[in-house]
């Protein structure tokens, strides 16, 4: 059998042969979560599969339907029984876009992955480009916003997020590049192991540690609608984000009690001087009734940063699946074949 011809832009002594025992293994899978992203769906996959057959005939587009509101479900069926290539995997409820990230990653088995947004703001002809980067040797290839595709409000949410979130994590995350990305199939085999409840892809690619190059890469405006990222629901995920990672909210915590015990040993001090130079006086009860009320507020705030860890803790030895999945489209049994905790199994009727 003839040599494979690698892909472009990939290490030419890591690419494997095709009749190696890896037929089934596809040269890359693009994962995208669906949510709020019918109308440009089937825009969206035209250009992927032009994008792609650019450097290959062996891809798989997995469409993660994540429950959206506009019901683009049978969308997806209709574009998978069209191109085989595309496949689709729809979620028992609303689970969350790096859920449903997860779920793709679990399902698809590639040598090479690109993950990315449904909304066209990343554009598909630019998988090319990251993939081109992967020849200098990276696992991993970032593709960085050189121009914004976000009004200034939404940039600074951004640059607050992630400011808030490197000082608490301790991860050092730009806040100019997003879920677009190419890594490597040791990279997946990673994130299938990472089994955490609390996800989020650029903080669990950080914590491995492999070699990432980056390519500056135009952020389009989005053609329709608008991002379900609000800034409560940005603040939540950082929250949880930065509990999940760090145990900086802890520290601080004690910090503060700390600080509070040698302000309060400093004041005792001084009503002892006081009183002993000039005498007991009738202490007033405004400042004793603040000092209770600032005294008992810290310690139920630092009370309820250890609730929260013990309730993430707790959240976590369940063992629970990730995710559980209600239907596939075009996903063979190898594909389904993920760790047995990590998703509920596919019943064999949703399997096409």
């Amino acid at each position: 059998m003839a040599r494979q011809r690698p892909l472009v832009g990939e290490p030419k002594d890591t690419v494997p042969h095709r009749g190696d025992g890896e037929t089934g293994l596809d040269d890359i899978a693009v994962i995208v979560p669906v949510y709020m992203g019918k109308d440009v769906l089937a825009e969206l996959c035209e250009r992927l599969v032009g994008a792609l057959e650019t450097f290959t005939d062996r891809f798989a587009i997995v469409l993660v339907d994540d429950r959206s509101p506009d019901n683009a479900w049978p969308l997806i069926c209709e574009l998978g029984r069209a191109d085989p290539r595309i496949k689709g995997i729809q979620m028992a409820r609303n689970f969350g876009q790096h859920y449903a990230l997860m779920a793709g990653i679990d399902h698809a088995r590639a040598r090479w992955y690109c993950v990315m947004d449904c909304d066209l703001q990343d554009a598909p002809e630019d998988v090319p480009r990251l993939f081109c980067k992967t020849a200098e040797g990276y696992d991993i290839v970032v593709g960085v916003r050189r121009k914004e595709g976000h009004g200034l409000f939404k940039r600074q949410k951004s640059r607050l997020f992630y400011a808030v979130f490197n000082l608490l994590a301790g991860i050092d995350l730009e806040w100019d590049v997003g879920n677009f990305r190419v890594f490597s199939d040791r990279v997946a085999r990673g994130l299938r192991e990472m089994r955490e409840h609390v996800r989020f892809l650029p903080a669990n690619l950080k914590v491995m540690g492999f070699e990432v190059g980056s390519v500056a890469l135009p952020h389009h405006q989005r053609p329709v609608g608008k991002s379900s990222y609000t800034f409560r629901r940005l603040f939540r995920l950082a929250a949880d984000i930065i509990l999940a990672h760090s145990q900086t909210p802890l520290k601080l915590a004690a910090a503060l009690g700390l600080v509070m015990a040698f302000v309060s040993f400093a004041l005792a001090l001084g009503l002892i001087a006081r009183n002993l130079v000039w005498g007991v006086t009738v202490v007033g009860w405004t400042s004793l009734i603040v000092a209770v009320f600032i005294v008992g507020g810290i310690q139920i705030f630092v009370t309820g940063i250890v609730g929260i860890y013990v309730g993430k803790c707790f959240e976590e030895v369940k063992r629970r699946p990730l995710y559980f999945v209600r239907e596939t489209i075009n996903m063979d049994d190898r594909a389904q074949d993920t760790t047995p905790d990590a998703t509920a199994q596919v019943p064999e009727r949703a399997r096409v």
